[in-house]
């Protein structure tokens, strides 16, 4: 049988297979001597045990069209991103910081902000005005009224989907009301692999229908720092990257130098103030990290 696993613990692979469930499976052996390790989201090839207990063995990893470090995950297309309106305050910081890790990894991103009831006057059309300049789909939803869920739905449609965000945001009210409903087997598969009975310490893909998964994550901890040279921060900006190529000076850190491009975007508005003062805090946390390297 082929299928997806959806949570590994413990040594133990939860493998969703369309139609059947899903089935409890150990890897076989010959993946630690090759030191192969699958991964949640990993499309495998399972050998049944027990139709009745519903357990195998995961005998073979069919190849990935893509891998994810933060956090491991295999086979995602895209990342949500939850934030709220209100309660808390959104930290665009964090959430900027978000961004450039998904951007780092190269993965399609759409930003729900969430408690829509709650939101002040010009809160929408601020993060619109600011997030969708820099080429991100945003989304407003209200999980407390139920509204806005079938937007979220229709973006994950077809993909498998990893959603990211601080807590309290609403984000494991948001997962409830997309999983409500489907023909999961919820409560064998509750009883089967520990969902609900913890808090969110392991990756696990939720099957919302068919093709159709979504990854809750581990809440993210600390600040994240890109990878890239400090100097190539603003290329996880998407919306500096055209006015950057104005500027006077190649390697130009958008920061101090003149005649810059970035900071004349800003000037006139095409780029959110918010936006180039996040990327700047980045910018100045990475050199230093650089120069402490160094010392």
């Amino acid at each position: 049988m082929i299928g997806k696993i959806i949570k590994g613990i413990a040594g133990f692979y939860y493998v969703q297979v369309e139609e059947s469930g899903i089935y409890e499976c150990k890897a076989k052996g010959a993946f630690r001597k090759d030191k192969i390790k699958p991964l949640v989201g990993d499309d495998v090839e399972i050998d049944v045990i027990s139709e009745e207990e519903k357990t195998g063995n995961v005998v073979k990893l069919l190849p990935r069209k893509s891998e994810l470090i933060r956090p491991a995950v295999a086979n995602v297309d895209q990342a949500l991103l939850i934030f709220a309106t209100k309660n808390p305050e959104p930290n665009l910081n964090l959430l900027d910081r978000f961004l450039c890790m998904m951007e780092e990894q190269q993965l399609p991103i759409t930003i729900c902000f969430n408690k829509d009831d709650l939101a002040d006057d010009g809160f929408e059309a601020q993060m619109r005005s600011t997030y969708e300049a820099a080429g991100y789909k945003v989304i407003f939803t209200s999980a407390k009224e139920k509204a806005g869920i079938d937007p979220i739905r229709q973006v994950l449609k077809g993909k498998t989907s990893t959603v990211a965000g601080p807590s309290g945001v609403g984000k494991s009210s948001i997962v409830n009301l997309l999983t409500e409903g489907h023909n999961m087997e919820t409560g064998e598969v509750s009883e089967k692999i520990g969902r609900g009975k913890h808090t969110t310490r392991h990756s696990e893909l939720l099957y919302l229908g068919e093709d159709t998964y979504i990854m809750d994550t581990p809440g993210f901890s600390s600040l994240f720092v890109p990878k890239v040279e400090p100097v190539d921060l603003y290329t996880l900006f998407p919306e500096f990257i055209e006015p950057a190529a104005n500027c006077r000076f190649t390697g130009c850190a958008h920061h101090k130098e003149p005649d810059c491009g970035v900071k004349a975007a800003v000037e006139k508005g095409t780029i959110a103030q918010s936006r180039y003062e996040n990327y700047l805090q980045i910018y100045l946390e990475m050199v230093e990290q650089q120069n402490n390297k160094y010392r």
